[in-house]
């Protein structure tokens, strides 16, 4: 009867320890994605915003100070 009762109990915490990690999980899988939603929706203000301050994009902006660092590690190597 003892060993029953220890059995059921043992079942009984596994079933609660394994639902409160299963909704845990979900729930941080739901966090997750809102928070990638908002980044998302945040990230594309920005680039909008970069967009229209200036005219050009953030690709062309990013390119132009490549080609700068680029031509200034030149002029460093070269010793000019």
């Amino acid at each position: 009867m003892e060993q029953a009762d220890l059995f059921a109990e043992a079942l009984n915490l596994t079933m609660f320890g394994m639902g409160f990690v299963f909704l845990f999980l979900t729930l941080l899988v739901f966090v997750t994605k809102l928070m990638s939603a908002i980044i998302q929706k945040l990230q594309a203000r920005a680039v909008n915003k970069l967009e229209s301050d200036d005219g050009t994009t953030l690709e062309q902006e990013i390119d132009e100070e490549t080609k700068f660092v680029i031509e200034q590690a030149i002029k460093l190597h070269r010793g000019a």
